[in-house]
């Protein structure tokens, strides 16, 4: 395996664990709230975890054939992955702080650039890896 690969696929391995630990925290809320049911972000920040665990393994496999050279890799992976990490730490604040249940119902200027941000970070970075791969699997 590549070494850029390794990386990113170790980083997958970080957030499945992350999201492990959070289905603890989830699993205590579940047992001790009067209706059984975890704070909604409690909950988003475990499923969002899981499945961007699982987006950032996706990342590897297209880092680990792809034509790019390491360092281009690391740095389209590690956009969308930053991404992915950066909206779990929210979600994980939001949970603890118990101060919404919809983040977008009053939405800030940064929170309108983020978002922008976001997109084009995490669709940029995985269009890169994947014409990466392409190349590499198809020529």
């Amino acid at each position: 395996m590549n070494l850029d690969a390794a990386v990113v696929l170790f980083v997958a391995g970080l957030i499945f664990l992350l999201a492990l630990v959070l289905g603890v925290w989830k699993y205590r809320q579940m047992m001790t709230a009067p209706d059984h049911l975890a704070h909604p972000y409690v909950d988003i920040a475990h499923r969002a975890a899981l499945m961007y665990s699982f987006a950032t393994a996706l990342l590897a496999a297209l880092v680990q054939f792809s034509a790019w050279p390491a360092w281009l890799n690391l740095v389209a992976a590690g956009v969308p992955i930053v991404f992915f990490v950066g909206a779990i730490l929210t979600y994980i604040e939001h949970g603890f702080r118990r101060d919404t249940t919809n983040q977008f119902a009053h939405p800030t200027s940064g929170l309108r650039t983020s978002m922008i941000a976001l997109i084009v970070g995490e669709i940029g970075g995985t269009a890169v890896l994947l014409v990466g791969f392409a190349v590499g699997a198809f020529t």
